[in-house]
């Protein structure tokens, strides 16, 4: 089994352009602070004056791009690691992960190194790294020194997913199953899918390459969650993000998905290889099996995960091969036999699973999942219901050839786990999970308090980082998320937030940032130096970070960063000095390997 680690290691270097850290995941653990709400998110108001403490501010702290005589002082506690790791991905280095079984795709999962072998360095960003362009621009247009990689444009040529063009990397939007572009694409999806009136928002790309599907999905003001997995396409996840696109290095294999139970709004594969009807493990079971049910229980096992991170009502879209494969089968150039029996199996599971085709063409299937039980009671006799009592806690789990139930109703045309409404009137709407009580503590009341007070603190923020919302940061990540009301307060067609769920968090409230309209995923947390490392090796040059916690903990955390080539800036509570919690603000210097200079952004 693959071992547990590093907090964000499924981002790719150099990815993300600004954090905020409340409580830096479990540091409230380690380091001793503490936040009066269960999910990590509480102003602590002091009953008496604080006491007096260094909160200096540092006058050379400049959120915008340096000139290469304002790189600052560098600290000496870190060393920069050594030039071949600049693409170094601690839980998916190549060669550990050959060490692993290739069966059920096992070695393409998280595989952390132990504590001997950490790097306990700072990992540099390539040489020439220049700040990325504002999206849109973003999208298109990739600089070459900030993923230095030209592979794909040999191997995808012909499929008009990556061009070089000078110095800068073009994506013209095409890909393997849509030539003429994602815009065309999706077009043709959207006469199935509602996308227009915002019942679609959250999607999830199995298998995303370069993400251009994800990229597109913008335009209909729907936010895909992509991944792949790092294999021969190294740079795929890095390319997405550098491009301004979601995405995280992930893979449908042995463990479930780090995403809650009735998460999204949609799954797609796009000639995505993965095996829906059946995987490494079932293949001996099935010749071994005679009765078709018996068959079918053990088959599917990635079909039964996407259901479970399906909302009710959610839809799945299927392209490429075995799709019509009596039309497609000599262009595939693969026996018309083998690609019947593989549509076969599809259809089977996604009938065990009582979805409803709605829509196949050419290459492109459709299925619904129904809205709750009663519509599927047919299902009963032929499946195994998984008996897990808490259907979200997944990080770390097997996955399991069982049917995850749809939350009760009590009538037939009830949905189950609640009626979402359109976006984005449901970023501030009063999410299904607390209305229902499903989350203890939680209520309508804490909900609107909670997003009242992260209006409030954005707005603090944007005093101090005036180029918060400027389009200067596109990938934003908060990495102790709550309930998402800081991604909420920041929305915006210009940046897009990752909201990470501490497994330690005493609540569980990710689902109700998927209900929001948001993204997010699980991640466990590891030491505070650790944890700083990892944020530093992820954060652009010239990266913003914003702590909020007790002073105590801010003064450890500033004496950490100061020997990682950061700068930084302790400011009170936006309420005043009599308030024990306080902001840390920091930025990334600029440097690369080798050198220790700065770059314009690219025009």
């Amino acid at each position: 089994m693959a071992k547990k680690g590093n907090a964000a290691e499924s981002k790719t270097r150099s990815s993300i352009s600004i954090f905020v850290v409340l409580g830096l995941c479990c540091f409230f653990y380690i380091l001793g602070a503490w936040q009066r709400s269960g999910f990590g998110k509480g102003d602590s108001i002091a009953i008496e004056v604080t006491k007096q403490t260094d909160c200096s501010i540092l006058s050379n702290l400049n959120f915008e791009t340096h000139h290469k005589d304002e790189a600052g002082t560098i600290g000496d506690q870190f060393k920069p690691c050594d030039a071949q790791y600049i693409d170094y991905t601690p839980c998916q280095d190549q060669d550990r992960a050959m060490t692993f079984p290739r069966e059920d795709m096992n070695y393409r999962e998280r595989h952390c190194p132990p504590e001997g072998e950490k790097l306990h360095c700072l990992i540099p960003a390539p040489k020439g790294y220049a700040t990325p362009f504002p999206w849109p621009k973003s999208r298109d247009y990739v600089p070459f020194a900030n993923a230095p990689y030209k592979n794909l444009t040999v191997e995808k040529a012909v499929q008009n997913w990556i061009q070089y063009e000078g110095n800068v990397f073009r994506f013209p939007g095409g890909g393997t199953q849509f030539p003429r572009g994602a815009d065309a694409y999706i077009d043709e999806l959207a006469s199935v899918i509602p996308f227009e009136n915002g019942m679609v928002r959250t999607a999830l790309d199995t298998g995303c390459g370069v993400a251009s599907w994800g990229a597109y999905l913008f335009k209909k003001n729907v936010i895909a969650m992509s991944f792949a997995p790092r294999d021969s396409h190294v740079a795929q996840v890095q390319f997405a993000l550098e491009r301004g696109v979601p995405a995280v290095i992930g893979v449908l294999g042995t463990i479930k998905l780090p995403y809650p139970s009735g998460a999204f709004d949609m799954a797609h594969c796009s000639r995505c290889l993965i095996p829906w009807g059946a995987n490494g493990k079932t293949d001996l079971l099935a010749t071994l099996l005679a009765a078709t049910i018996l068959l079918i229980k053990f088959y599917g096992m990635y079909m039964m995960e996407v259901d479970r991170v399906l909302r009710p009502g959610g839809y799945w879209v299927l392209s490429g091969p075995p799709i019509s494969w009596n039309i497609n089968y000599r262009a595939w150039q693969r026996p018309k036999e083998d690609l019947q029996e593989e549509q076969s199996k599809i259809e089977e599971i996604a009938k065990l699973l009582c979805w409803e085709k709605k829509y196949e063409k050419g290459e492109i299937a459709i299925w619904r999942k129904r809205i709750n039980h009663d519509s599927c009671s047919e299902q009963d006799s032929h499946v195994t219901f998984c008996e897990a009592t808490n259907a979200n806690d997944v990080w770390y789990k097997q996955m399991e050839a069982c049917v995850t139930p749809y939350p009760k109703t009590t009538e037939a045309d009830e949905v189950a786990g609640g009626v979402r409404k359109p976006f984005p009137e449901r970023l501030n709407a009063v999410p299904f999970r607390i209305s229902s009580g499903s989350i203890p503590g939680v209520s309508d009341e804490t909900f609107q308090e909670d997003d009242k007070l992260w209006k409030k603190h954005v707005k603090a923020y944007k005093r101090t980082n005036k180029i918060i919302d400027s389009g200067r940061y596109r990938n934003i990540m908060d990495m102790n998320a709550g309930l998402g009301s800081f991604a909420a307060a920041l929305e915006s067609p210009k940046l897009w937030v990752m909201n990470v769920m501490p497994t330690i968090a005493e609540k569980d409230t990710l689902g109700v940032i998927y209900e929001r309209g948001l993204i997010g995923i699980y991640h466990d947390c590891c030491s505070a130096e650790d944890i700083l490392l990892e944020m530093d090796r992820i954060l652009r040059p010239e990266g913003a970070v914003i702590f909020r916690d007790q002073i105590d903990v801010l003064i450890k955390v500033k004496k950490i960063v100061g020997g990682m080539r950061w700068n930084t800036k302790l400011v009170d509570h936006e309420d005043g000095p009599l308030v024990s919690e306080k902001i840390l603000f920091a930025v990334k210097q600029y440097w690369v390997v080798g050198e220790n200079n700065s770059t314009a952004a690219p025009q």
